[in-house]
C-alpha cells in the first residue's frame, strides 16, 4: 500500500490529482465507480445553483449601491458598509463554517447556510434604514461562510470518477470565476428596470428552489463523528481574518499610513500567527495543518491567491472605465462584462475539463494565467477613445478563457485526495485564500492606479477639463493592468514549479508494496 503522512495525507509519491484508494482514512475520493450516486448530476445543479448565489451577491449590489444610497439617505463615509460587512463577515467566518460543516453534516449545513442567506436578503431588501442593510449583508456573509465551504465538500465528495470529477469541477469554476461579472449584469438590469431592493430579494426564490432540490438530490457521507469544535482556534482565525479583511478594506479610502489601517493589518497578522502555532498543538483543530503538506495542495492554494490579487482590479477599474470614461449607463456595463464571463465558461467548461483527465494539471494552470496576463497587457492599451469591440473585447475574452483554464484544476487539485472528515476544512480555506486574494488585490491594485492617476495629474499640469481627468485615470488603470499582469505570471510560474506533472489518469497507479 502507499505509505501516508500522519492524517491520512498521501505521501510524495502520491499524485494529488488521483491519489489510491484509502477507505481507512475516508478518503473523499476512494469511491467505487459502481457505488456512484444516481442523482449526482441533478446534485450538481443544486449546488452550482446555491454557488452562483454566493457569487453573485458579491458584485450584485455594486451597481445598485447609488441607488440604495440615495432612497435610504445613507452618508458617503458609510456606503462602503454594504460591501464591507459582507465581505468582512464571509471571509472571516469560512474557516468556522468548513469545520461546521465537517462536524454536523455537509448537506445539513448546505441547508443552514441557505436558509439562512434567504431571510438575510429578504431582511435587507426590506431594510428601512442604513443600520438595517448594513446587519442583513453581514448576515449574508456569515451564512454564506457555512454554504460556500460545505457545497464544495459536497461536490468533492459526490463526484468520485476522474472524467466525471473533471466536469463538475469545470461548472464549478466556471461559476466561481465567471459569477462576478454575471452579477454585475443581473444589477444593472435589476435596479434599471425594477429597484435597488431586488438586487436582494432576488436571493429568496432561488435559495428556495436551492432548498428543495437539495432535500430531493443531495446525498451526505458521513464524515468526523464524536468532534468538537476548536474553540481557541475559532476566535484566533476568524478574529485575524476579520482584522486582514476589514484592513484591506479601509486602505482605500484611509490610506495605509492611517492608524485605522496598520493596527487591523498588525492584529490580523499576530492572530494568524498564533492560530498556526496553535493549530499545530489543538487535538482537534479548527483548519488541520497536514492537508498544506502536499506541495501540489499548496501550489494550487498559492496559485488561486496570486490569481485573485491579479483579477479583481479588472472588475474594479473597467467599472469605472465603462461608466466615467465612455459613459455607458447600468445595464451596458454590466453586458459589457459578459464576455469575461463567457470566457470562463468555455475555458473551464470546454477546455479545462476535457484536458484534465490526460494533461497535467500544472500545463492547464501555467497556460492559463500566461492568457490571463496577455489580456491585462491588451487592456493596458486602452485609452480614452477607445472602442469596445477592436480594443475591449479582445483582452476581456483572453482573461476570461485564461481564469477558467486555471480555475478549474485549481479546484480540483486543491480538494482531491483530502480524508472525508477534512472536506469542509480544506474547501473553507481554498475559498478563504480566494476572498483573501480578491481583498487584497483590489486594494493593492486600486491604491497603484491612484497613484499613478496623480503622478500623471502632476506630470501635465492641472487637470482643468473633463478629458484630462479621463486621460488620468485611464494611465492609473493602465499601471495597474501592468502590475496585475505581472503578478499572473508570477501565478503562472508558482503553478509549474510546485503542481506535480504527473497526469491525473496515473495518479495513484505506483504497484502496492
Amino acid at each position: 500500500m502507499n505509505k501516508k503522512h500522519p492524517g491520512g495525507e498521501p505521501s510524495p509519491s502520491t499524485s494529488p490529482t488521483r491519489p489510491a484508494p484509502s477507505p481507512d482514512h475516508g478518503d473523499a475520493t476512494a469511491t467505487p465507480a459502481s457505488a456512484a450516486d444516481p442523482k449526482r448530476w441533478w446534485a450538481l445543479a443544486v449546488i452550482a445553483l446555491a454557488q452562483l448565489m454566493v457569487i453573485l451577491d458579491g458584485t450584485i449590489v455594486n451597481i445598485a449601491l447609488p441607488s440604495a444610497q440615495r432612497a435610504l439617505g445613507m452618508p458617503d463615509a458609510d456606503r462602503q458598509w454594504v460591501i464591507t460587512a459582507y465581505t468582512l463577515a464571509f471571509g472571516g467566518l469560512l474557516l468556522l463554517g468548513g469545520r461546521i460543516a465537517d462536524l454536523v453534516g455537509r448537506k445539513r449545513a448546505f441547508v443552514i447556510g441557505l436558509a439562512g442567506f434567504a431571510v438575510a436578503s429578504a431582511l435587507g431588501g426590506a431594510a428601512a434604514g442604513p443600520g438595517t442593510l448594513f446587519a442583513a449583508r453581514a448576515l449574508q456573509g456569515a451564512f454564506a461562510a457555512v454554504l460556500a465551504p460545505s457545497a464544495l465538500s459536497l461536490l468533492t465528495t459526490t463526484f468520485t470518477d476522474p472524467r466525471e470529477r473533471a466536469k463538475a469541477f469545470g461548472v464549478y469554476g466556471a461559476l466561481a470565476g465567471g459569477g462576478s461579472g454575471a452579477g454585475l449584469l443581473v444589477g444593472g438590469l435589476l435596479t434599471e428596470y425594477l429597484n435597488w431592493r431586488w438586487c436582494l430579494y432576488v436571493n429568496v426564490p432561488v435559495a428556495l428552489a436551492a432548498l428543495i432540490g437539495a432535500q430531493v438530490f443531495l446525498r451526505d457521507r458521513s464524515g468526523r463523528r464524536g468532534g468538537h469544535l476548536d474553540v481557541p482556534g475559532v476566535l484566533l482565525g476568524s478574529g485575524g481574518l476579520v482584522a486582514l479583511v476589514y484592513g484591506f478594506s479601509e486602505a482605500g479610502p484611509r490610506g495605509w499610513t492611517s492608524p485605522w489601517v496598520a493596527a487591523p493589518l498588525m492584529a490580523g497578522v499576530l492572530l494568524l500567527a498564533a492560530f498556526v502555532w496553535w493549530q499545530h498543538r489543538a487535538a482537534g483543530p479548527l483548519l488541520p495543518l497536514r492537508i498544506f503538506r502536499d506541495r501540489s495542495r499548496a501550489g494550487a492554494f498559492a496559485t488561486m491567491g496570486l490569481a485573485t490579487i491579479g483579477m479583481f482590479g479588472v472588475f474594479l477599474f473597467l467599472t469605472y472605465y465603462f461608466q466615467a470614461v465612455l459613459g455607458y449607463p447600468p445595464v451596458r456595463t454590466g453586458l459589457a462584462f459578459m464576455p469575461v464571463s463567457v470566457g470562463i465558461v468555455i475555458g473551464a467548461t470546454q477546455i479545462a475539463a476535457r484536458l484534465l483527465p490526460r494533461t497535467a494539471p500544472h500545463t492547464l494552470m501555467a497556460s492559463g494565467m500566461v492568457l490571463a496576463a496577455g489580456g491585462m497587457v491588451l487592456l493596458s492599451r486602452l485609452t480614452v477613445h477607445a472602442q469596445y469591440v477592436p480594443h475591449v473585447l479582445p483582452g476581456l475574452l483572453l482573461v476570461g478563457l485564461g481564469m477558467g483554464l486555471t480555475f478549474m484544476p485549481v479546484y480540483a487539485t486543491a480538494t482531491v485526495g483530502v480524508p472525508t472528515q477534512d472536506t469542509g476544512a480544506a474547501s473553507a480555506a481554498l475559498t478563504t485564500v480566494q476572498q483573501i486574494g480578491a481583498s487584497l488585490g483590489t486594494v493593492l491594485l486600486n491604491t497603484i492606479a491612484t497613484g499613478a492617476t496623480g503622478r500623471h495629474s502632476r506630470a501635465h499640469g492641472p487637470a482643468d477639463s473633463g478629458t484630462a481627468l479621463a486621460e488620468a485615470m485611464v494611465h492609473g488603470f493602465s499601471v495597474a493592468y501592468w502590475c496585475s499582469a505581472g503578478v499572473l505570471l508570477l501565478a503562472a510560474l508558482v503553478a509549474a514549479l510546485t503542481v506535480r506533472r504527473g497526469k491525473p489518469s496515473q495518479a495513484g497507479s505506483k504497484p502496492s508494496a
